[in-house]
């Protein structure tokens, strides 16, 4: 550390967010007192400071966080850090254009985690070399020896095979390190330091059982005194000023350059309408980039990529990494990311979505081919927790729109959201029912039928919707008449609308949606509506594990086809006329 901050690392110590600094990701968030330790010998902390750590009413928590403006993402569960690095280097080299460096220091226990090698074998295929990765071999993990122990060849052989440049030093050598740090090469660079845990301190060094533990109070005031007495130099060290030649970027307020030119009866699946609008938003703001896992002629972020070939990244099937470089590349406000994937893959990339929230991380992500609609592929392709998942996530917006110009408005929106943005999108193709000059806004519902005569309200959304609409048009063959309504964000909920309109329709509710019971729209809805009198809520929802088949074949066998909408819309007035 001492290495990296006051004789490698080119950065401004009174603006540690300054766009053209060397960027430093302690992948090993438990290691955090060393880094607040730095940058209080940097001069940014008062070392007073320090005393406070953990405290609920200090900056200094357990792990980093971006409250402290020297953090850019938070760290601390561990194998996410590299990922993160990752996308910063690659914003540097190929954004940036600029001369900015990023390093990230491992842990050797984190390298057991898959997404770790996610991330080395994205740096390795894109030649970062502007990315130093620090692997701190101390042998010792938390309550055991790590599975490779010294065996510092070992990680060698693995980093060369990823294509990067691996270095072995003594971790504890101030000329191995800086010797190392000064070697450029045009490939990613793993220094890996061979260290002892708790070197030089007799009884501790290289000893297991000693994992976040301070040392007894005498015993760290002798240690603290031999550790003094080696000091030969007490020079205070300043770091080099770094080239400022970052260029100055403006992501702010970034609006489509033309309305939408859809047609009302048109057929357009929203999958397709996301990669058209993401293409189109790209003319807006040359920052905005898109992401995908190996999907994009699925998910039509390949529209994007055909127009802005030099502002996509292709992820490959490493969803976990996807999202840790999305993080990466957003950090410092350097671009707009947008990443897309089928939205059940995002489920393995859960936790990395969840530190992105910790990390307040702007990002968007994209999940299509929701629900059982998507038909013969099957239930290990069709998104059915997604809603829950991103419900479940702080501060984030989740947009669900059931057309395409909802589709092309959540994007915009979206661009200009913080925290971390989820659209829904759907696979079959259903008409249009949006003029192109409709207004969205997040946490606004829209009533899209409505009379008088109104019985029941009924609340779809995506392919639910529409089949809402066509229950609408039986139902008034039989002079029963609903309100549907297109939430179109599921968090926020627009409560007051959804409110006024079951006052309206005596109180009856109906939510039907392409996504399991737990955690989809109509929990969300029950939640919304908790305690109101005289308020009662039917759901229908994707009841147990699907299977394959035609997509309406699907939606009829769990209940969420027309048909079922018609039928739970009868029992609901029967209901309430035997009552009467």
């Amino acid at each position: 550390m001492s290495v990296l901050f006051f004789h490698t690392m080119r950065y401004k110590v009174q603006d540690p967010r300054n766009a053209s600094n060397d960027r430093f990701v302690l992948s090993k968030g438990h290691a955090a007192p060393i880094l607040y330790s730095v940058w209080a010998e940097a001069g940014f902390l008062q070392e007073a400071e320090l005393l406070n750590l953990r405290k609920i009413d200090s900056v200094l928590e357990g792990h980093p966080v971006p409250r402290q403006t020297f953090t850019d993402v938070a760290t601390g569960s561990l194998g996410q850090g590299l990922g993160a690095a990752c996308g910063m280097a690659y914003t540097g080299k190929f954004f940036d254009r600029a001369s900015y460096r990023v390093y990230c220091l491992l842990g050797d226990g984190e390298l057991s985690e898959g997404s770790v090698w996610e991330a080395m074998a994205f740096a390795g295929f894109y030649k970062l070399d502007n990315l130093v990765a620090i692997f701190d071999v101390n042998r010792l993990g938390q309550s055991d020896p790590a599975p490779l122990q010294h065996h510092v060849e070992i990680y060698q052989k693995r980093c060369e095979a990823f294509g990067w440049h691996a270095i072995i030093v003594d971790g504890h050598s101030v000329e191995e390190l800086c010797k190392a740090f000064g070697q450029a090469k045009h490939q990613p660079t793993a220094i890996i330091a061979k260290t002892f845990k708790g070197k030089g301190i007799s009884g501790v060094e290289d000893k297991e059982s000693w994992h976040g533990k301070p040392l007894p109070k005498n015993m760290a005031e002798q240690v603290i005194q031999e550790i003094d007495d080696k000091i030969q130099n007490k020079k205070k060290l300043s770091p080099a000023l770094p080239e400022e030649d970052a260029p100055v970027v403006n992501i702010r307020n970034i609006k489509m350059p033309s309305p939408p030119t859809y047609k009302v009866g048109e057929k357009w699946a929203t999958r397709k309408a996301y990669g058209v609008a993401l293409a189109k938003l790209g003319h807006a703001n040359d920052r905005v980039i898109a992401l995908d896992g190996d999907t994009k002629n699925s998910t039509f972020s390949e529209l994007f990529k055909k127009e802005h070939p030099n502002r996509y990244i292709e992820c490959y099937i490493a969803e976990q990494n996807m999202v840790s470089i999305a993080v990466g590349c957003a950090t410092r406000d350097r671009t707009v990311a947008f990443a897309s994937t089928f939205a059940t893959f995002f489920t393995r990339a859960f936790d990395q979505i969840r530190m992105a929230a910790i990390s307040e991380s702007n990002i968007n992500l994209c999940g299509s081919h929701c629900g059982v609609s998507i038909g013969e592929d099957g239930p290990s392709q069709m998104g059915l927790e997604d809603l829950c998942m991103f419900r479940a996530v702080p501060n984030a917006t989740v947009f669900y729109p059931s057309d395409a110009v909802a589709t092309e408005k959540a994007v915009e929106i979206a661009a200009n959201t913080k925290g971390i943005c989820f659209i829904r999108t759907s696979r079959p193709e259903n008409p249009v029912i949006y003029n192109n000059n409709e207004d969205f806004h997040i946490g606004q519902a829209k009533v899209v039928l409505k009379s008088k005569d109104d019985q029941v309200t009924v609340i779809g959304a995506g392919v639910t919707l529409h089949e809402a609409l066509a229950a609408a048009e039986q139902l008034r063959k039989e002079k029963i008449f609903i309100r549907v309504i297109d939430p179109f964000t599921i968090k926020p909920l627009d409560k007051k609308t959804i409110l006024e309109n079951a006052r309206a329709t005596k109180g009856r509710i109906i939510t039907v949606e392409d996504h399991y019971h737990e955690g989809g729209i109509g929990e969300a809805v029950c939640a919304a509506v908790v305690g109101e009198p005289g308020i009662t809520v039917s759901r229908l929802a994707v009841s147990h594990v699907p299977r394959s088949g035609k997509s309406a074949e699907l939606l009829k066998m769990f209940g969420i086809d027309k048909d079922a909408i018609v039928q739970a819309v009868k029992v609901a007035v029967s209901k309430s006329r035997n009552a009467e």
